[in-house]
């Protein structure tokens, strides 16, 4: 099974940009710290039902995190995209840690 979550790359035009998108399509709590390290926080527990993001996965779920015209932000804020590659490589880290199967996948379209 795969859940998906879409961020818009026209929006993406840098970092307060992406936690912006980010609280949005992820349904961030309140709290969220507009950093990456809170992003990472939230998104490792997508399996934990922690109620730190609107996605709850199962055991052996993936989300999708696809960004929409990736070329245009990979020209104007590189950096969102290395951040986004960043969190998915840290979040799909903790779980491999637990014995876990990734929980992340980040497609760029």
């Amino acid at each position: 099974m795969t859940a998906s979550a879409c961020l818009d790359g026209r929006k993406l035009t840098g970092m307060p940009a992406l936690h912006r998108e980010c609280r949005r399509e992820f349904g961030l709590p309140y709290f969220y710290g507009n950093n990456i390290s809170a992003l990472i926080d939230c998104l490792s527990g997508v399996r934990d039902h922690d109620g730190m993001s609107r996605f709850v996965l199962a055991a052996n779920e993936l989300l999708d995190i696809t960004v929409t015209d990736a070329e245009l932000v990979r020209q104007q804020a590189p950096e969102v995209l290395a951040a986004l590659e960043d969190v998915v490589e840290e979040v799909n880290l903790r779980h491999a840690e637990t014995g876990a199967p990734p929980a992340l996948r980040l497609l760029l379209r």
